[in-house]
């Protein structure tokens, strides 16, 4: 279980925060060096841990509450998006089977709560027509929410890689880390990182197709996707990612492949010159280069065709200039 996870079960149903016996920090007292924000980041997940503990003799005394689906409001970003099979299964799931594990909120106003976990159990109560589902609220600040939910959802071995993208990008806003600052912080290597963001460099338009069915793309290829891109071939990307997102016979490589393919070059037009049967030259063009190849009879004459040529050329420009 990560510490998002951990968090988030320890401190449903909590009322206030203890009073502290320190004074708030100052508003502007951001760390500001690189070192600083880590220290800074791997403070916050520590000070969750001390509040599950602090907390968890306080939960067991609190008891669920059922919530109104048409009081819910969903943030952007915190929903994980599962596959439709996924969905499915939890959908008929819920269908078949009471609710194990409260969604967690937080209070707005005007009897209105904000979803912190559970956008997909909403969901799925939403089709099967339920009115109520059972939530806990959380009694923690918003940011300590944000900053472990992000690792519940990053060490989530159902996340896909694009998905993992997603989560840094949405740290990165959060907490202004940089990337090799990610890594420490989620213990995980520069590398693996490093692919991950390669996702950063895709065109826009197979971003959007990758919304859709994130688990065809991982970071491996999309590497490999990533410097076709930066090589100028981004519309063969955004054709090889659209064709993997609707063919499931479509393989990762085959895209790649399919991405890297240098077009072929167009096969020389030829028109061949005749006298009565006889072929006297053959007219070719290709790349903007015009050619003119005499067979053996007629070859001794290729130098009078060519200055007959050259005075068309310049006799057909002057007509043109003058009109």
């Amino acid at each position: 279980m990560g510490i998002g996870d951990r968090l988030l079960a320890k401190t449903a149903n909590i009322g206030n925060k203890p009073a502290e016996t320190t004074q708030p920090r100052p508003v502007n007292n951001e760390p500001r060096t690189s070192p600083g924000r880590l220290m800074d980041a791997q403070h916050r997940i520590n000070t969750a841990q001390a509040r599950i503990k602090e907390l968890e003799t306080q939960l067991e005394e609190r008891a669920a509450l059922e919530v109104p689906l048409d009081a819910l409001v969903e943030v952007s970003g915190r929903r994980r998006k599962l596959t439709a099979e996924q969905f499915q299964e939890l959908k008929s799931n819920l269908a078949q089977h009471a609710l194990a594990t409260p969604i967690l909120v937080r209070t707005l106003p005007d009897d209105r709560y904000e979803i912190v976990a559970g956008h997909n159990r909403v969901a799925a109560y939403r089709e099967l027509g339920r009115s109520t589902i059972r939530a806990n609220v959380a009694s923690i600040e918003e940011g300590e929410i944000e900053f472990a939910a992000f690792f519940s959802n990053l060490l989530s071995p159902s996340l896909t890689d694009f998905e993992k993208y997603w989560n840094f990008k949405r740290l990165q806003e959060l907490s202004g880390l940089s990337r090799a600052e990610i890594s420490e912080s989620a213990g995980l290597s520069k590398s693996h990182v490093t692919r991950i963001f390669s996702f950063d460099a895709l065109p826009e338009a197979a971003k959007v197709a990758l919304a859709e069915k994130p688990e065809r793309l991982g970071s491996n290829a999309a590497q490999k996707l990533a410097a076709l891109t930066e090589a100028g071939k981004s519309d063969k990307v955004v054709e090889a990612v659209r064709r993997l997102i609707d063919d499931e016979n479509f393989t990762q490589d085959k895209a790649v492949a399919m991405a890297a393919e240098k077009p072929r070059a167009a096969a020389p037009s030829a028109t061949v010159v005749r006298s009565g049967r006889r072929k006297v030259c053959e007219i070719s063009t290709r790349n903007g280069v015009v050619g003119v190849r005499f067979f053996e009879k007629d070859a001794t004459d290729a130098e009078q065709w060519g200055q007959k040529i050259a005075d068309f050329i310049n006799k057909t420009l002057s007509e043109s200039g003058q009109d």
